[in-house]
């Protein structure tokens, strides 16, 4: 017998003989759709123990990618098992709606000199139509959710929560107005978030610049000498030629040794265990005739090599002795941290800080020699001066890594601007600062995988002040009035920004853009200026909690402002993770989080990040036209495949 198949006694299914899922996992959606399943599942599981995982929402722009989907699946994964386990636990998708990418769009389509609140409707318009095709995807992946009522940064309710937050943190004394360099994108015209940074390659001007001694007397005594026989200088290396002009002190270890040598026409002080280094820089031979400890230079003045200023020295820890370097270290305080901070420690005034390069990168028109010049078509020229009058010891390219915006991947710098900035380590109503509030939440939070914990407390722990403000006109506005004679903000601060948010959760953000300020102020208006900066779109994700978690949203749940889990990506470690994690300490005195989970990245086939900015990114609509989402995504997701309610369609 050759037809063995009449000989086995098996069952008879209806079941096809292919699957055929990119034709029948639609009508399963379907189908789910008209049962109105996940409400249904919500009623079923009222009352039960709730488990709550808390979206991190993506941006509305653009298609969703591979990296989306993984995001969506794990979380679907993880809240139907939850569901199938007797929890209560609903999925409330988010998005993020403001900021800077899509405000770049829309003047991309339309143009750079919108008028402002055209130009935020456009945003609201093209968010909205982002959001309409990014849901529709992950309705396709067969991701559970309440699809219907998703929440949107961009909803009035959520802008004018957004404000309550800030009002909170407000209240609770962490949020202060001061100039400190902050990155800053030339082709944003804004502070960047440190999120929003990151490093590439750039090829720079590395160049030794002497700067003559005003001192000689007190150079000579530090050297233990009784005069200079010769003219001196010390010798700084720098990669940055455009702050040279913005120099107003030098930096020295106080536990090095430096050397002073003896070139034939001067005398140069560079750190003892560089000289020989340094002089084949140069170009030159010369012999140590003194040597002293670093702590003997402090306060010794030097002409700057090019500008009739002075420039003292001032001790610091930061200072290193590397090879290719010298040992000193330029400062031009409004452009770098370490410059910025010792120069006020050593009593150097806002007022004093010398600041040319504007917000284009285009230095200031009055700067001598290089006013109304990009600073990077400056560097050239700024060499050569330094070459003419005699202070170039040295020159060459190099190639580094250097800060760059994520965005328009071009070159960013550190620049001083009076910005808002959230204190970590300003003292709270219990007596701890932000920062250690931050680190002991972190203790208390549950982290997969456990590595997770190192990594965020090691950002927590060494981050600077948080600059939440932009300069934007498609963000969330900082409701402030400023005094125009003391700068302080108005003594019913508070009072007013409730204000400002019950008109914001009526009309959106306009309402305060357009807003006379003597609608509130009265006869005060004239006396104060009102603040139009928005805040940092990190603020936006990162304060969900406060407006969609709580009780009174209308998804929020009786356990408050805190999620059993946080889901996504590890760079969310400097992300959504982290400006959740100060903003729930600041506003509750704890995360808003009890677990996080950390999941890796897809990768093209080269190993690298896939990612829209980069353009390596595979489509799931593709995947799952060719083959399904069930086999796209493994037997244990498609068996999981969950349901859409009917208003999604």
């Amino acid at each position: 017998m050759s037809d063995y198949k009449h000989t086995l006694n098996l069952p008879e299914t209806d079941f096809p003989m292919r699957g055929m899922l990119p034709k029948r996992e639609p009508e399963r959606l379907a189908q789910w759709d008209r049962l109105d399943l996940y409400y249904r599942l919500r009623e079923e599981r009222r009352g039960k123990p709730l488990f709550v995982l808390h979206d991190g929402p993506p941006y509305a722009n653009g298609s969703i990618h591979i990296g989306h989907a993984v995001n969506k699946i794990l979380k679907d994964i993880i809240v139907k098992s939850k569901n199938l386990a007797g929890f209560d636990a609903p999925y409330v998708p988010g998005w993020d709606c403001h900021g800077l990418p899509i405000e770049h769009k829309v003047e991309t389509t339309h143009g750079k000199h919108l008028e402002a609140e055209r130009a935020r409707a456009l945003c609201r318009e093209y968010a909205g139509e982002q959001i309409q095709g990014q849901l529709a995807d992950f309705v396709r992946l067969g991701v559970i959710g309440d699809w219907a009522n998703p929440y949107r940064s961009m909803d009035y309710a959520n802008e004018a929560g957004e404000i309550r937050a800030l009002a909170d943190m407000v209240a609770a004394g962490y949020v202060f107005k001061g100039l400190k360099p902050v990155n800053w994108c030339f082709d944003c015209g804004s502070a960047l978030a440190e999120a929003e940074v990151e490093y590439a390659d750039k090829q720079s001007d590395a160049i030794d610049v002497a700067f003559p001694v005003e001192d000689a007397d007190r150079l000579a005594a530090a050297f233990g000498l009784e005069a200079l026989a010769k003219p001196a200088a010390v010798v700084i290396w720098t990669t940055t030629p455009w702050t040279v002009p913005a120099n107003q002190a030098l930096n020295m270890h106080p536990e090095f040794t430096y050397a002073l040598v003896d070139t034939g026409e001067r005398l140069l002080v560079l750190v003892e265990e560089l000289v020989e280094s340094c002089l084949a820089r140069f170009g030159l031979t010369g012999e140590v005739i003194a040597t002293a400890p670093g702590e003997a230079f402090d306060g010794i003045r030097f002409r700057h090599p090019l500008y009739d200023r002075l420039s003292p020295v001032y001790l610091a820890d930061y200072v290193e002795a590397e090879v290719g370097s010298t040992g000193i270290v330029h400062s031009a305080p409004a452009y770098g941290m370490d410059d910025f901070v010792t120069c006020r420690e050593h009593g150097m005034t806002f007022e004093e800080i010398l600041s040319p390069v504007q917000g284009n990168g285009v230095y200031a028109d009055d700067l001598p020699f290089f006013g109304g010049q990009m600073i990077w078509k400056a560097n050239p020229q700024i060499v050569e001066k330094l070459r003419e009058v005699g202070a170039l010891m040295h020159h060459e390219p190099i190639t580094h890594s250097y800060m760059h915006c994520w965005r328009h991947k071009t070159p960013v710098i550190y620049r001083a601007t009076a910005q808002w900035f959230v204190g970590m380590d300003v003292q709270g109503r219990d007596g701890k600062t932000l920062r250690e509030r931050a680190l002991e939440g972190i203790e208390a939070t549950t982290f997969t995988p456990a590595w997770g914990q190192a990594r965020l407390h090691s950002m927590i722990a060494n981050r600077p002040d948080w600059c939440i403000s932009r300069q934007r006109n498609w963000g969330v506005p900082i409701p402030f009035f400023l005094h125009k004679a003391t700068g302080e903000l108005h003594p019913r601060t508070l009072e007013l920004m409730e204000e400002a948010a019950q008109r914001v959760e009526k009309e959106g953000i306009d309402a305060w853009f357009r807003l006379d300020p003597a609608e509130l102020l009265g006869e005060e208006a004239a006396d104060y200026d009102k603040v139009t900066d928005t805040l940092d779109v990190w603020f936006d994700s990162g304060t969900t909690h406060r407006h969609v978690l709580r009780g009174s949203h209308p998804h929020g749940h009786e356990s408050g402002p805190v999620a059993d889990l946080y889901l996504e990506g590890s760079d969310q470690h400097r992300g959504w993770f982290h400006s959740s994690l100060l903003t729930g300490c600041a506003i509750d005195g704890h995360p808003p989080y009890r677990g996080l989970l950390t999941h890796g990245f897809t990768v093209d086939a080269q190993g690298r990040k896939m990612s829209k900015s980069m353009g390596n990114v595979v489509a799931p609509q593709k995947v799952m036209d060719k083959l399904g989402r069930s086999m796209a995504w493994g037997r244990k997701a498609g068996a999981l495949s969950p349901w859409m309610p009917a208003a999604a369609s």
